[in-house]
This record gives structure tokens, C-alpha cells and sequence, in this order.
């Protein structure tokens, strides 16, 4: 089932958190709101869960206009980065809780809740009362009672800000296989660039209640529309001449023994594999970022001269100037 947002506005008082936005998910896709705390992700979220009252614009499940349904009624599903689960009840009992609201027989309800314990690796853990699970499994116990209801769409609030970095990462690939092997149309709400680019088919970035961009991970990235998505996104280099921003990432930039410009060591992180370099060159300071694999003899200590190339089919031309590019 796809979803179609149109000209949605929502307020709090005179804050205009979310500002004529219009958005379609296509159905079976995963799309992540991906923008800075206070940007309109989650009140959008909710407002597509009917958890807020929509009260300017039109929001349509497949070729219904769900725009004033009560959330029940949208066979929407949130699952929460607080993961909402009842303490006192087992994995089972969690997960069957909507199951015995929308009044499944019995056997029905073991066969859907055997079923969906499987699918998310909780064979075993029926009997187990939540507060015994780790952070991940009781995740899991989230995931299976969203799934087990059969949604038509999937909601996330920021699932695995509760997580340590290890245990997000295996959970986000978690998250992608489900959603793409039971194809249920997804709406991912995250801070996290790195979680946005791993999870997402497109990502929709937005700012101040606004939507600055929406792209594959790669498109928003690699082509930037704007200095804030290009700030946002991760590390750039820019070049303004006569009003014309162009920018361009740090890996488009290579050192060589033999490079068209020359450049002087400021800074250099070791990031394990990696290095990210700052050069003076010019007017200016450029990020540059390396595989140790690939400096080979070249030397990049503090005060090293190098020599580079930069990749100009890698230059973006930006649609503003403005002060935020740093």
C-alpha cells in the first residue's frame, strides 16, 4: 500500500513545526525522516499515525483518504524507541496483546505469534518476562508484535536510539531484511545520517518544518541541493566564486606523488582504517579522506607537503550561498 502526504501544516501555537509538506512512499519501500531535533520529523510520523489530529491537508493509504480516521482504525503500526512493552507480561503475551484486541481464535493467534518468532530470531524466548531480555531482544519483542497484526504500514520512531553502537548496527540490518521480505510500506524517523544511508531506499531531509531534500542515500550525499543538506550529510569542501557554491565530499579528493595541486599537512586523525587529512591549500583548508592501504610511501605527517588530484566530475553546484557553509 503506497502513502500520499499532501500540503500537510501542523502548529504548536505560533512554531510552525511542519510547513506544506507533500510527500508519496511508495508501496513496499522503507523512507527515512532524517533531520536535526526539532526539524518536524516526528510530528509528521504521528500525524501519518493519526496520534495527532490533522487539521490542514490530506493524507491518503492506497486510494483512501485516512486524514481524519482514528489511529485504530489506519491498520498503522508505530513502534517506539521506548519499545511500549507491558513488564509484567511474557514475550508471548506482548506479542499477541493485538492480536486478542482485533479478537483472533486462539489457535490462530500461536500460529501467527510461532510464526513471527522465527522471522525475528525469538524461537524460545516465549515464556521470558521482558525485563530478563536485552535491549535488542526486547526490540525484537517490539518488531514481532507491529508484524504479527499484519500491518499495512510500518511506523519508526527512532527504534534503536536506545541501543550501544554495536547492537544498532545489527539491529538496523535486522529491521531491513523484515521490512523487505514482508514488504509492508515503511516510514523510519532517525537523527542518524549513518542509520538514514544503511536502512533507507530514499531518505527525505528536512529542516526547520521543512523538506530540503529526498534522494536515494546515494543522490543525497553525492548531490546535495543545498548547503544545509550538504552540511548535514557529512564533511565538505566548498568553492564560492562570483555568488556560485560548489562543494564536493572528502573522498573526491586523492593524494598522488604526481598531483595537479600542492598542499600542506594542518591535521590528521587516524580513524583505524582511514585517515581524514586537513591541508592547507591556497586560501583555504580542504578534508581529505584516505585508506592507509593507499598512501603506500607517501608521507602525511604534521607539515608534510602532498601533492593531490581532485575529482572534478565530483563538484556539485549548491542552489544557495549562504552562511551556513563552514
Amino acid at each position: 500500500m503506497d502513502i500520499r502526504i499532501r500540503n500537510i501544516n501542523h502548529w504548536y501555537g505560533d512554531n510552525h513545526v511542519v510547513e506544506d509538506v507533500s510527500l508519496d512512499v511508495r508501496e513496499g519501500e522503507l523512507v527515512a525522516l532524517l533531520g536535526p531535533s526539532g526539524c518536524g520529523k516526528t510530528t509528521l510520523l504521528r500525524l501519518v499515525a493519526g496520534l495527532i489530529p490533522l487539521k490542514d491537508g490530506q493524507i491518503y493509504f492506497g486510494e483512501k483518504d485516512v486524514s481524519q480516521w482514528q489511529p485504530q482504525k489506519r491498520n498503522a503500526v508505530m513502534v517506539f524507541q521506548s519499545y511500549a512493552l507491558f513488564p509484567h507480561m511474557s514475550v508471548e503475551e506482548n506479542i499477541s496483546y493485538g492480536l486478542k484486541v482485533r479478537k483472533i481464535n486462539h489457535h490462530v493467534r500461536k500460529e501467527l505469534i510461532q510464526e513471527i518468532m522465527e522471522k525475528v530470531e525469538l524461537t524460545g524466548y516465549a515464556d521470558r518476562k521482558i525485563q530478563e531480555l536485552s535491549g535488542g531482544q526486547q526490540q525484537r519483542v517490539a518488531l514481532a508484535r507491529s508484524l504479527v497484526v499484519e500491518p499495512d504500514v510500518l511506523l519508526f520512531d527512532e527504534p534503536l536510539s536506545n541501543l550501544d553502537e554495536k547492537l544498532r548496527v545489527s539491529m538496523r540490518q535486522e529491521i531491513r531484511k523484515i521490512q523487505k521480505s514482508s514488504q509492508i510500506t515503511s516510514i523510519y524517523v532517525t537523527h542518524d545520517q549513518e542509520e538514514a544511508m544503511s536502512i533507507a531506499d530514499r531518505i527525505v531531509i528536512m529542516n526547520k518544518g521543512k523538506i530540503q531534500q529526498i534522494g536515494s542515500p546515494r543522490e543525497v550525499y553525492e548531490k546535495p541541493l543545498n548547503t544545509f543538506v550538504a552540511n548535514f550529510m557529512g564533511e565538505s569542501n566548498y568553492f564560492v566564486d562570483n555568488g556560485v557554491t560548489r562543494m564536493c565530499r572528502p573522498d573526491a579528493i586523492t593524494l598522488s606523488t604526481h598531483g595537479e595541486y600542492q598542499g600542506k599537512v594542518a591535521w590528521v586523525e587516524y580513524l583505524g582504517s582511514t585517515q581524514r587529512l586537513t591541508l592547507d591549500w591556497e586560501d583555504r583548508q580542504l578534508i581529505v579522506d584516505v585508506f592507509n592501504r593507499d598512501l603506500k610511501d607517501l608521507s602525511t605527517n604534521h607539515g608534510d607537503r602532498v601533492s593531490f588530484d581532485m575529482d572534478k566530475r565530483a563538484l556539485v553546484t549548491l542552489e544557495d550561498t549562504t552562511s551556513d557553509i563552514i
